[in-house]
């Protein structure tokens, strides 16, 4: 005959068995993690997206050079009908093109939208920029534009 064990009642005060977290200690750790990341991610977005607008500001860099070159070879910048494009095919009627002056397609800005190109520019002769993570020109922070002027 096995003889079963029952363990011991607990009674108020009594110490109670080891081997697991109450619900408060539980509740004191998950408040410790929120609080750090309350603390640790507005920074680490904040990081984003200056490295989104570094990326702009470099890829309006290259674009910029790829139109130098245009001009250089064709004698004029692409007119605005034939826009950036101009740099990856050669435009129709333009037998100085000597490109493609971009290695790939041209990129959207990192927040996935096409870059603006005015030609004659209102800062020079031409304008180049990205108008930042909500699309709408003007904006500060994240928001503001990225231009080549």
């Amino acid at each position: 005959m096995v003889k079963q064990i029952k363990p011991p009642a607990l009674r108020a005060g009594a110490a109670r068995p080891a081997g697991g977290f109450t619900l408060l200690e539980l509740l004191v750790v998950m408040v410790i993690i929120g609080l750090l990341a309350g603390i640790v991610a507005p920074q680490y977005f904040a990081q984003i997206g200056k490295s989104s607008t570094k990326v702009a500001r470099a890829q309006i860099e290259a674009l910029g050079q790829a139109l130098d070159q245009y001009r250089i070879d064709v004698g004029r910048y692409p007119t605005p009908e034939q826009g950036l494009a101009a740099l990856r095919e050669a435009p129709p009627n333009v037998p100085q093109w000597r490109g493609p002056y971009l290695k790939r397609d041209v990129p959207m800005d990192p927040w996935g939208q096409a870059y603006v190109y005015a030609q004659p520019g209102k800062h020079g002769e031409y304008d180049l920029s990205s108008l930042g993570n909500d699309g709408q020109p003007g904006g500060d922070g994240e928001a503001a534009d990225v231009t080549s002027w």
